[in-house]
C-alpha cells in the first residue's frame, strides 16, 4: 500500500545522542550558523550514512562590530572526521578548521 503523504522511514537518522561520544574525543566539523544550514547538513549525513552529534552553542561572529551568535555545532568521532569532511566538501560546505597547538 503507497501513501503519497506519508514520511519515508527507510532513510535512516544518523544524529547520536552524547552517550555514543563517551569516553572518546568528539572532532567538531562544521558549525551552521542558520537553521537551513544544519538542516541540509543532517540529511547529507544520514544520506552518507555518517555518525554525528550536533549541539547549539556559541560563536563569536562579526568584524567590525563582533558579538555572540547561537549556531548548531556538529561533532563525529575521529575515525569519522575525514569521511564527514569530503562528504561535506562534494556538497559544497566549508569544513571547521583543524586547530594545531
Amino acid at each position: 500500500m503507497e501513501d503519497g503523504g506519508a514520511l519515508r522511514f527507510s532513510q535512516k537518522i544518523m544524529r547520536q545522542e552524547p552517550s555514543f561520544f563517551e569516553g572518546r574525543e568528539p572532532v567538531l566539523v562544521y558549525i551552521a550558523k542558520r537553521l537551513n544550514d544544519a538542516l541540509r547538513l543532517e540529511s547529507i549525513f544520514s544520506d552518507a550514512g555518517v555518525d554525528y552529534g550536533v549541539e547549539a552553542d556559541e560563536y563569536r561572529g562579526g568584524f567590525l562590530f563582533p558579538r555572540v551568535r547561537a549556531g548548531a555545532f556538529f561533532y563525529v568521532l575521529p575515525d569519522a572526521a575525514d569521511t564527514a569532511r569530503r562528504v561535506m566538501q562534494e556538497k559544497g560546505y566549508r569544513p571547521a578548521e583543524l586547530k594545531r597547538t
